[in-house]
């Protein structure tokens, strides 16, 4: 059995995630601890206790995410498995950096820290209610991307996350998303639906952001992953530092490139994706993919503790 480790993006977020984890293994309590302190403020006190509205936001749900998926590990690690048991790395948007903090590349605090930035910087790059994202389903990406250079005539709009074969979001100037979802029904969508989110993610009206973030990245230390990241700009693995650093950079208004990210580990001999963190998002990604991959999700103690005993047997 050949594994990846999978780390979830934004909208995974949900209050009292990784709770349990930390009540049950002082590892993870551990991670939320050093977010809070990397952070300067309590965020797993939100993360618990708090408002859903309020973990939603960016600025929050980037790093909250992050510490739950390293919660995850840390607790996988005490139950005696390693990041090396997988083949390959991967995260969804900001779940690149849950990855690259799994695999020793990047410390935690760092991680925490340039989260919370790219949630301020995206958030800021463009003003309230001028972007937006929509959801296209069951087009198909090359119909997507044509629907989306249409409504482009005079604005953004872009396909942002190609997520699997039948759902692909696009982003951009609300106008010209808007345009697009009505073209998407026309041409016979199972679904089009705008998305309840705070900016344009994913597209080129992030550019500011993605300057913020070129800033930021060039003051951290980077280090070669244990185990190579597969990119969500460049859908194949690496393990150059310099390399993974500017591809953080470009991902800021680069297409996630999800769909083929999953493909082309399974072309390298993956057969099993362990979505490490919050929800299952992923896993059902991997199966409209591939359904030839096993995709278990790892977020509860009991699933640590079933993944391990599996990874045991192996």
């Amino acid at each position: 059995m050949t594994r990846a480790f999978l780390f979830p993006g934004q909208g995974a977020q949900t209050i009292g995630m990784g709770r349990d984890l930390a009540e049950a293994y002082p590892a993870a309590r551990a991670v939320y601890d050093e977010v809070d302190e990397a952070l300067g403020e309590r965020l797993s006190a939100l993360i618990w206790e708090g408002e859903q509205g309020t973990l939603t936001l960016t600025r929050n749900a980037q790093p909250a995410l992050m510490a739950t998926s390293m919660a995850v590990m840390a607790a996988l690690r005490a139950e005696g498995v390693e990041v090396g048991a997988a083949a390959y790395v991967a995260g969804h948007s900001l779940g690149e950096y849950s990855a690259l903090a799994a695999a020793g590349a990047l410390g935690l605090g760092d991680a925490a820290r340039l989260l919370r930035l790219r949630g301020e910087a995206m958030q800021a790059a463009v003003p309230a209610g001028e972007g937006a994202m929509a959801a296209l389903l069951g087009l198909g990406f090359e119909a997507v991307a044509e629907i989306a250079a249409e409504a482009a005539q005079d604005g953004v709009c872009a396909a942002a996350n190609d997520n699997d074969p039948a759902q692909v979001v696009i982003s951009g100037d609300r106008a010209a998303v808007e345009r697009a979802v009505e073209i998407a029904k026309l041409q016979g969508a199972k679904r089009a639906v705008m998305l309840p989110v705070s900016a344009p993610f994913h597209c080129s009206l992030m550019q500011p952001a993605a300057e913020a973030m070129a800033a930021a990245l060039s003051e951290v230390a980077f280090h070669a992953p244990a185990v190579p990241l597969v990119g969500n700009v460049t859908a194949e693995a690496s393990s150059d530092p310099d390399a993974i650093r500017a591809r953080l950079v470009e991902q800021v208004t680069g297409r996630v490139r999800w769909r083929e990210s999953v493909a082309w580990m399974a072309a390298q001999g993956v057969t099993e994706t362990w979505e490490i963190g919050a929800g299952k998002a992923l896993s059902g990604m991997v199966k409209r993919i591939d359904r030839s991959l096993e995709a278990r999700t790892v977020g509860t103690p009991a699933e640590v503790q079933a993944a391990s005993g599996a990874f045991g047997d192996a």
